[in-house]
């Protein structure tokens, strides 16, 4: 079945929604309502081992559904109530018509206004200066890489992998391994995967971005503060939530903050006495499953130590119920088949030595 484009819904305005065919316009508001459930569910499902479970990050019903509201036409943000009430008799009436759509759609979607980081930040990108005039350390950071289709992120890979100290190769991998490609593989900056609040090249949730913005050193740390989105205590302004969350659109943003997450994921697992190895592929597999399970449960599975019921979960998460279970039964127990799942997956889909020269 066709699905819509991913976009930015939250950044979209009222003459850009005015715009799209009444059918369009149902499909945004039905993405924008299925993704801001999901994020309640991907929490509840996932606890504090997950990602939505790590950032300790929690707001109100009203925050979550602020992108709704919006779309549906300014419902006020504090009638928690009503706007629940809507949400649910929204989504109720457009599931049946929505099921089997896939988990990550491809494709250039709808921009809206203030999406990207500045008006040429998507043209750095492609001319591979990095938008922040370090092109020529970014160059040879990236020398060694070979992008293919996302030649055009070159630069942005290497300023990224100079500044935390990782191979672009590695970076280049773990973000192919995320982003939603087009037929050609690539990369589309306006990924949006509909059954969470992942979002972008690196598919960030929503939380897990909003704390990589709080966290000290990072890109996203210091964008935040040089915009106003942080008050003196470091937490996100009353009002910024909107404009941080839709950065994760801007494909040098998303590149900058999954080096950062990258390079703490690998930090937290040599500090868990976890040995990551130090070759390309060992590094990008064992950043990517940080990336995938959030640090803890990567210590835990590096351990063999993630039990039966966490394991059941987790797969569930990833490939649903129906196909989760038939997998357990074949392997005998959760734990094995989710390990030889998630073992495969990164097998095959994080190849740093795919982008080498």
């Amino acid at each position: 079945m066709s699905a819509l484009p991913p976009v930015n819904a939250a950044a979209m305005s009222s003459a850009d929604l005015a715009a799209l065919t009444p059918a369009q316009r149902a499909r945004v508001i039905y993405t924008q309502a299925r993704s801001e459930v999901s994020d309640r569910l991907w929490q509840a499902a996932l606890g504090d081992g997950g990602e939505e479970g790590r950032s300790g990050d929690r707001f109100n019903a009203a925050g979550r559904l602020g992108g709704l509201a919006d779309l549906l036409g300014g419902v006020d943000r504090s009638a928690t109530g009503r706007t629940d009430s809507l949400l649910s008799s929204f989504t109720t009436l457009m599931l049946p018509e929505q099921r089997g759509e896939p988990s990550t759609c491809g494709g250039v979607g709808l921009a809206g206004p203030g999406t990207a980081l500045d008006p040429d930040a998507d043209a750095a990108a492609r001319s591979g200066s990095g938008g922040d005039g370090h092109g020529d350390t970014a160059a040879q950071a990236s020398a060694g890489l070979s992008a293919g289709p996302n030649a055009r992120y070159s630069g942005a890979l290497g300023a990224a992998a100079q500044r935390t100290g990782l191979p672009a190769p590695a970076l280049a991998s773990i973000i192919d391994a995320e982003a939603a490609k087009g037929a050609d593989g690539s990369w589309q900056a306006y990924s949006r995967n509909a059954r969470s609040s992942a979002a972008g090249l690196g598919q960030f949730i929503s939380s897990t971005w909003l704390g990589e913005a709080r966290r000290e050193g990072t890109w996203l740390n210091a964008m935040a503060n040089e915009r106003g989105w942080l008050d003196q205590r470091g937490r996100i302004r009353p009002g910024a939530r909107s404009d941080l969350l839709a950065l994760r659109y801007d494909p040098v943003a998303s590149i900058e903050a999954t080096a950062d997450y990258a390079r703490a994921n690998l930090d937290g697992l040599r500090k868990a006495g976890v040995a990551v190895g130090s070759s390309v592929e060992q590094l990008a597999h064992a950043a990517y499953l940080g990336h995938h399970l959030g640090q803890g449960d990567a210590v835990r599975f590096y351990r063999g130590e993630i039990g039966s019921d966490r394991a059941r979960v987790l797969l569930n998460a990833q490939i649903g119920t129906e196909k989760a279970s038939r997998r357990i039964a074949a392997a005998g127990s959760a734990v094995s088949a989710h390990r030889a799942w998630l073992l495969d997956y990164v097998g095959r889909n994080v190849r740093p030595q795919a982008f080498t020269s």
